[in-house]
């Protein structure tokens, strides 16, 4: 039972069939001006169009990266190298592709803070914005799954002139999003969180706006980033986004939010001390993020992972020690909170039944351990079957 869709998504057998013939006969470079290599690059082309339609953009504003984190390392590096004096301005809860990038730039880099519903603190952004050079906001958290008024930063932002990047990495394909007429310059987005395949991206970059290349070489992507594109994995990314749109205008949030729905309330209704983690705002419809009182996530990931039951904690590990998240953190959950969440991400290949099946061995997990940690026992008794 996968149930860790925001980690990634299995690839969708459209998008398979799709790409196989780039893998093997039609193999050719589309920089070539042969025949095969002419097939490529009208494919490619073809591909475009569909990541743009599912964006709201112009073809020419889309460039193919090897994924997210290229793509905002890109966007990030760019302007830092165009934009004037003034801090780089983001969240407190942005992904560790944003952040770490931002700690590598010689200009200060300040993180707004959140409240705890995980939202942007709208006084301080704005007080920032005062002293910034260029903003990225994220679309959606990639841990609690918490929406971000996107829109109205990117808007806040461009009334003072500045350059606003957005990381919609988890919330493309799961919610609606048009850039037709937002003020959002720059857009990373990743394939495989979509159903499509991993290793391969995007940045929307609006056009009109000053740019920098990250990579350098032949002038592959008109210039904008070298290197020979990966033709299958942009054929796959273009089949994935032509079925997200296809997905969302037909059903919109329905089933993912209700798979979601139903998961949580039979969690909560057969446990006490559960508690969901950013639903006091509004929520990618596949995520939940829960903490349980009394246990550590560690523990339940090897518990439900011995059942087949895949998820992710709320936190990292590091060095074999259990680190509480920076995002919840942020939000004001305190460190003991933070070690016993966990994230259940939902995709459209899930049914109701195993969603079902899962929240009894997740509450079936809980209780065990409640049980052992209830005596002082840590989480290492859990690795006995």
């Amino acid at each position: 039972m996968y149930l860790d869709a925001n980690a990634t998504t299995p690839i969708a057998e459209e998008v398979w069939q799709a790409m196989m013939p780039w893998l093997k006969e039609n193999f050719h470079n589309p920089s070539s001006s042969s025949g095969g290599g002419k097939k490529a690059r009208q494919a490619m082309e073809h591909a475009r169009s569909q990541v743009a339609s599912l964006l709201g953009a112009r073809e020419e504003e889309i460039i193919f990266t090897s994924g997210g984190t290229e793509a905002l390392n890109t966007a990030i590096r760019s302007l830092d190298k165009l934009c004037g004096e003034g801090d780089f301005l983001t969240s407190a809860v942005e992904h560790s592709a944003v952040l770490r990038s931002g700690e590598q730039l010689s200009r200060a880099m300040v993180r707004c803070g959140v409240n705890q519903a995980g939202e942007v603190q709208w006084d301080a952004y704005e007080a920032a914005c005062e002293r910034a050079a260029f903003v990225s906001i994220m679309a959606a958290n990639n841990e609690t799954g918490v929406v971000m008024d996107w829109a109205r930063a990117a808007t806040l932002a461009h009334q003072r002139g500045l350059p606003f990047l957005c990381d919609a990495v988890q919330a493309i394909g799961k919610i609606p999003i048009s850039l037709a007429n937002s003020a959002v310059d720059f857009m990373a987005i990743s394939a495989h969180k979509f159903h499509g395949p991993k290793g391969i991206g995007a940045l929307f970059a609006r056009r009109g706006c000053r740019f920098q290349p990250l990579l350098f070489g032949g002038g592959q992507e008109n210039g904008l980033r070298s290197g020979t594109e990966n033709v299958a994995g942009i054929v796959g990314m273009g089949v994935a986004a032509e079925l997200a749109q296809a997905t969302m205008a037909a059903e919109g949030n329905y089933l993912l939010a209700s798979l979601r729905d139903a998961f949580e309330q039979r969690v909560m209704n057969q446990l006490q001390g559960v508690i969901r983690n950013g639903a006091a705002g509004e929520r990618l419809p596949n995520t939940s993020h829960l903490s349980f009182d009394g246990c550590e996530g560690a523990g339940l990931i090897i518990l439900l992972d011995d059942k087949n039951v895949n998820c992710s904690t709320g936190s990292a590990c590091m060095a074999g020690k259990q680190k509480p998240s920076h995002v919840q953190l942020a939000m004001g959950i305190s460190e003991a909170q933070a070690k016993s969440s966990l994230r259940f991400s939902f995709s459209r290949f899930n049914t109701l039944e195993e969603v079902s099946k899962a929240a009894t061995l997740v509450v079936q997990a809980v209780e065990k351990l409640r049980s052992v940690q209830g005596h002082g026992v840590g989480p290492v008794v859990v690795y006995t079957p």
